[in-house]
């Protein structure tokens, strides 16, 4: 999937098993929905080699957030750019994590962290989770505590400008970083990517968003964070 995946559980017992069922699941994700693979699904819908009533149920899932997160930011996120091939990966990491942190729940985990490429989802709490400092690689610009939900940011630093404003097909600017909060990793990351894509208005949106806290860097590296983002204590950050 083009990204590291971590696993960590804290609870008593076995976990081979629901481990080796988290990453299978999420290498079958990377052989249905990359539109890096010619053969995938995505690709072969993205050609028109498909109908949206032949589909998966998850194809169909996914399509369904990336128009929802289209419409809401009036074009900024969008799936479909002039010019490029179909591409849902900005919806497809977050929901697909999601799905691999309930296949361990489903297997009685209740203690554990799932790490994606800098993503989280987190249960049974408190989780420490470091936020990246958009232009200093070894440090951290937050802190966060989590309980029970996930963190995702959107950012620069890894990929370059590969967030794009649908809205004008250029690189998204106005902001060096967005890291937003949710019961979620499915809303967490849809949102970051989606704020990011929107640049400066993209942080009062997803401050919007219901069940999101949000803490962003501007590109004058100004810090705007929401009252409820869950920045830990010095005692526990320390």
């Amino acid at each position: 999937m083009g990204f590291p995946v971590s696993l960590r559980v804290d609870d008593e017992g076995a976990w081979e098993e629901a481990a080796d069922a988290v990453f299978a699941w999420l290498r079958e994700v990377d052989a249905r929905f990359s539109p890096f693979r010619a053969d995938s699904e995505v690709s072969r819908y993205g050609r028109g080699e498909l109908g949206r009533d032949s589909l998966s149920a998850d194809l169909a899932e996914v399509l369904d957030l990336c128009e929802h997160y289209r419409v809401a930011t009036g074009g900024a996120f969008d799936a479909r750019l002039p010019g490029r091939r179909f591409d849902p990966c900005a919806v497809v990491k977050g929901w697909s994590v999601q799905r691999a942190a309930q296949l361990l729940r489903t297997a009685g985990a209740r203690r554990f962290v799932l790490n994606a490429g800098g993503d989280v989802v987190a249960c049974g709490g408190p989780w420490r989770v470091g936020v990246r400092h958009p232009e200093q690689a070894d440090q951290l610009c937050a802190v966060l505590e989590l309980t029970d939900g996930a963190v995702a940011t959107s950012a620069r630093y890894e990929r370059g400008d590969h967030i794009v404003d649908g809205r004008t097909g250029r690189p998204a600017t106005g902001l060096l970083s967005m890291t937003v909060v949710a019961a979620s990793l499915t809303v967490a990351d849809s949102v970051a990517t989606a704020a990011f894509a929107l640049g400066a208005e993209g942080v009062a949106w997803a401050a919007a968003q219901p069940g999101c806290e949000v803490f962003a860097v501007d590109t004058a590296g100004q810090v705007l964070r929401t009252e409820g983002f869950p920045v830990a204590s010095r005692s526990r950050a320390a």
